[in-house]
């Protein structure tokens, strides 16, 4: 179908359009040579028509969007992501259409929904199985959760439970904000709220988008305290939520079926499996938190409580990690920061310049493949007798060819490096990257701990100072 407007980007084609590299990569497998294979696959993404006035939610946040959900989920394979503004009954839902080649070019780091070597493996092809859709179905509501837009429970349904008082509230609510921004509108001015949300409707949004990015209940009800003052208590066996501005809770039964006990831990469950714990990450120092700037910002009397435990932790971590490092001397600090500062900017720089000459290596090599592999049918071109009909049958290789040789004169190679010499080449660099990138993460990740250990010990005189000026 024709449409009015689109976005059309490619991922994992090098210098290739879609078509070709998918062509490519047929030859270079010996796949998808039957009439009946399975050369593509397509998934689309559609947001809710509201996303567009509610959520601000455009052409090219959405094809952002699809770009970075095909980069993490179908990496490996060439692909096209394409975004249109509607549907076709012109409801204003937005399209993203994702459509991959069905050969993965590269082999890729194996996921916990993958279950057989051909789900990760370079020149395997794609299979759509009952795991690997639940896992998108999860990657897409954890994206709209992220990007603030509307969602439903693609797993389970929605299973909501409004009262008959929350559905007249949310009526009476409606029509007071309608007549509001229809005077908003006569006045000139754009209105900055379209559709009314009950404390009860805040709170269901603001709970998923906690319950969808955390693994424990103890980083489920901390989250949901630090970011938007939400208290969790549990009660023979229930849960019960306070948002902030309230003084009584409210029980999960009168929320919906997910945001009660068992429903939250089996979801937390279900985030531990599919997202392990990576044990090689450093733990980063917790910053003190500014207890009465939240205070004043409208924080309840449960977030302070929390925040003061918080700052207890955070701080007796600071005095550990100083004690270890024998830092307790100001100056001994500074000087061992401003070490570590040395250290992370040559380190990085070394890295970068690393990267950037493995690039080009790995581009050369690829070119310097694909002129050898081509040659012969270039030759062949010269001297066959329907050059036209010849050019058709063979039209990737001559592609991949025409592309190497611009590429050459376009960097004035005139000769040839050797493949082996370039793979040499290319380990030795990735061995001192490797190397140098070590010295880089070590020195950052200790001159992080450092400059907050610093940050924390002068918020925590700072605090005691005023403390004492008030007594």
């Amino acid at each position: 179908m024709l449409r009015e407007s689109y976005l059309l980007d490619t991922l994992e084609c090098g210098n290739f359009s879609f078509a070709t590299a998918c062509l490519l990569a047929n030859r270079k497998y010996g796949k998808n040579t039957q009439h009946g294979d399975i050369k593509s696959h397509q998934y689309i993404i559609s947001f809710d028509p509201r996303d567009a006035a509610d959520n601000g939610l455009t052409m090219e946040k959405a094809q952002a969007l699809g770009l970075k959900f095909c980069e993490e989920n179908f990496p490996g394979h060439p692909a096209i992501v394409c975004t249109h503004p509607d549907g076709h009954n012109r409801s204003g839902n937005i399209h993203v259409h994702i459509v991959i080649g069905s050969i993965r070019t590269r082999e890729v780091e194996r996921k916990l929904y993958m279950q057989k070597p051909r789900d990760w493996l370079e020149g395997m092809k794609h299979s759509s199985t009952a795991q690997t859709m639940r896992h998108l179905r999860v990657e897409v509501m954890e994206l709209c959760e992220g990007a603030g837009l509307y969602q439903i429970d693609l797993l389970n349904g929605s299973k909501e439970r409004v009262s008959e008082a929350e559905y007249w509230a949310r009526r009476r609510g409606q029509l007071k904000l309608d007549r509001e921004n229809a005077g908003l509108a006569a006045a000139g001015q754009p209105p900055q709220q379209k559709k009314f949300e009950t404390v009860k409707d805040t709170l269901r949004k603001q709970i998923s988008s906690v319950l969808y990015r955390t693994t424990s209940f103890e980083d489920f009800s901390d989250k949901l305290m630090q970011q938007y003052g939400i208290a969790v208590k549990e009660s023979r066996g229930q849960l019960s939520y306070l948002p902030t501005g309230r003084t009584k809770f409210i029980r999960a039964k009168h929320l919906g079926d997910k945001f009660d006990k068992a429903a939250v831990l089996a979801t937390l469950q279900a985030n531990a499996e599919r997202k392990p714990k990576v044990q090689s990450k450093p733990t980063n120092l917790a910053k003190l938190i500014d207890i009465q700037a939240k205070l004043t910002e409208g924080k309840g009397i449960g977030y302070e409580c929390w925040a003061k435990k918080f700052n207890l932790k955070a701080m007796s971590q600071t005095l550990i990690l100083l004690q270890e490092k024998d830092l307790l001397n100001e100056d001994d600090l500074n000087q061992r920061i401003a070490e570590l500062e040395t250290k992370y900017h040559d380190s990085l720089a070394v890295v970068k310049d690393l990267e950037g000459r493995m690039k080009a290596n790995k581009e050369l090599r690829y070119h310097v493949t694909a002129y050898a592999n081509a040659k012969s049918v270039a030759q062949q071109l010269k001297t066959a007798k329907r050059p036209a009909v010849f050019e058709e049958q063979h039209r990737a290789e001559l592609t991949a060819y025409r592309a190497a040789a611009a590429y050459f004169k376009a960097n004035n190679i005139t000769k040839l490096p050797s493949p082996k010499k370039l793979e040499v080449e290319y380990a030795q660099l990735a061995s001192e990257k490797a190397k140098f990138y070590e010295q880089y993460k070590e020195a950052k990740e200790e001159l992080l701990k450092l400059q907050t250990a610093k940050q924390n010990v002068a918020s925590f005189f700072r605090e005691e100072e005023q403390t004492q000026q008030e007594r």
